[in-house]
């Protein structure tokens, strides 16, 4: 089994457990990035709820555009959306089409111009932020080392942990920051139960102050940049809102007679009787696979397969709000401009 799929697994079952753990919103494949767009992916994101979480939950069950959150758009009085925003144009206006479309801006046409208001103020509804990066096997650490430390300097997220299955040595904690907290996980091969073992415990990053993103490395040296409190605050604001709008439900169920939906683990997850354990569709399943046994579209298992609602699953396993009512005033005549 190749360490991509390894992970993969791991990572679902992590996930499910995560959740169940307490009243959070868990995420996973995730930018954590801020001058190079990209350039880290964290594994897996949980999101604190704050005070305010609730308002922010009414809003809508997407993820917000930054550009709309940051636009000078208010609760007021309505405002032409090209003078509202301080971005690329094309940006604004993808930004203001999708505020739209979710419900976070309402429309008016005056004279043939749109004209946009929020319908809610944004919120502070997040609290602590911690980043997960898994490494179910550490004999295979890949750019492990340099990944924490990016993750440490740079301190967009309040605390980073390690995940993984292997045991843990002295030799393994001296090579990765002092400051990332350590998990070993165990779990069983059937998906249904999951144990964290707390190894070490991580520290709290100076999320308010600016921090040094690694750019590329060259021998000898290293290009940086230093990313200012601000910019880190918007990062971890976009972090947040796509944590809430994605989640961590993002895949898919194989069109396979050997793979089932398993809720052991409380969570739904595509478990294949042949591999004897969670496989991803997308990469695994198929007519290469010797275990791949389609099925027809009327048996009764794709039907049960066609059942399976994850949004269902999230909203009831977690705080987020499937289908909020919404912020959306009911406006009247709005078109008389036009």
């Amino acid at each position: 089994m190749s360490a991509s799929v390894s992970e993969f697994a791991f990572e679902l079952e992590l996930c499910a457990r995560l959740e169940e753990r307490r009243e959070e919103i868990v995420a996973r494949q995730l930018g954590a990035s801020v001058a190079d767009p990209g350039g880290r992916i964290l594994d897996v994101v949980r999101v604190e709820p704050g005070p305010a979480f609730d308002e922010r939950a009414a809003i809508t069950s997407e993820a917000i555009p930054d550009a709309a959150i940051a636009a000078d758009v208010g609760t007021g009085r309505a405002r032409y959306w090209k003078d509202a925003f301080d971005c690329h144009p094309d940006r604004a206006q993808r930004a203001m089409e999708r505020a739209c479309e979710i419900g976070f801006f309402e429309r008016e046409l005056r004279n043939g111009r749109d004209y946009v208001r929020q319908t809610a103020r944004y919120p502070d509804w997040y609290d602590r932020i911690v980043g997960i990066e898994n490494k179910p096997d550490l004999g295979r650490p890949g750019d492990l080392e340099a990944q924490l430390r990016t993750d440490v300097s740079l301190a967009l997220v309040d605390e980073i942990v390690l995940a993984t299955e292997s045991y843990v040595t002295r030799a393994h904690l001296h090579r990765i920051p002092d400051e990332v907290g350590v998990w070993r996980v165990h779990r069983d091969p059937d998906a249904s139960s999951l144990e964290i073992e707390v190894v070490r415990e991580p520290t709290r990053l100076s999320v308010d102050r600016p921090g040094i993103e690694p750019l590329e490395s060259h021998p000898g040296r290293t290009e940086i940049d230093v990313v200012d409190a601000d910019a880190k605050a918007r990062a971890r604001r976009r972090l947040a809102e796509r944590a809430y709008g994605k989640g961590w439900r993002t895949y898919d169920f194989p069109d396979c007679g050997s793979c089932r939906p398993d809720d052991s683990s409380g969570a739904t997850l595509p478990y294949c009787a042949w591999k004897g354990r969670v496989v991803d569709a997308r990469s695994e399943c198929g007519p290469s696979c010797e275990g791949y046994d389609p099925r027809p579209s009327d048996s009764e298992s794709a039907a049960s397969d066609a059942d399976v609602d994850l949004e269902a699953e999230r909203d009831r396993r977690t705080p987020w709000v499937a289908r909020p009512e919404g912020t959306q005033r009911r406006q009247s005549g709005l078109d008389q401009f036009g």
